[in-house]
């Protein structure tokens, strides 16, 4: 890898932002930045969002604990990893519009390398849901092509690597009851709640 110190100029002030920009720009540039990654705030409190080069690969709510969300995105997909906001500016732009209202659904590229199998077959039928509807855990499992694996549908929910773009909280228990959220019960509410309105 380039030296990034040897090719900036003499004259350069050497600030932590504008050096972190110079890395995340040089990394970019020589194909080395296998992740990016930042922060925004939402109404359910601050998200991560991190990206490949192929798309969105991952959303966490804080209570997930994002050093641990990045330390395992690390040894999972990559440690060539770096707070690149500018890569996640358009999945931020949407959720700011989905959070104020003006957007009903994602158009972003989603990268699904951390779900295999069924747990695969569940997410790619949840965005399906319409906004402001929601379907239960055993209506999912129909519709996933296995009526019979309720309880896989729960794992694949509470397991989903992106929530929120990949609408798990729109799945309900049969007696309508929320039943568990990556991002808590409150999250799950707030967001039922502001798409039913």
């Amino acid at each position: 890898m380039t030296d990034i110190f040897a090719s900036l100029p003499m004259d350069i002030e050497l600030n932590p932002d504008h050096l972190h920009e110079r890395l995340v720009a040089d990394a970019e540039r020589e194909g080395l930045l296998d992740l990016a990654y930042r922060t925004v705030d939402s109404p359910v409190g601050p998200l991560l969002l991190a990206a490949t080069d192929r798309g969105l690969v991952k959303v966490a709510f804080d209570r997930q604990d994002h050093d641990a969300v990045l330390a395992a995105l690390a040894s999972t997909i990559s440690p060539r990893i770096l707070r690149a906001p500018s890569r996640l500016d358009p999945v931020a732009r949407q959720l700011d519009e989905y959070f104020t209202g003006g957007r009903r659904a994602f158009d972003v590229p989603l990268d699904f390398r951390l779900a295999r199998g069924f747990r695969l077959s569940v997410l790619e039928h949840l965005p399906d849901i319409g906004y402001g509807h929601t379907e239960s855990y055993a209506q999912v499992a129909a519709a996933a092509g296995s009526p019979k694996a309720v309880r896989a549908v729960g794992t694949a929910c509470a397991m989903n690597p992106l929530p929120l773009v990949v609408p798990c909280h729109r799945v309900v228990r049969s007696d309508g009851s929320y039943g568990q959220y990556a991002g808590g019960e409150d999250a799950k509410r707030t967001l039922l709640t502001m798409e039913a309105a």
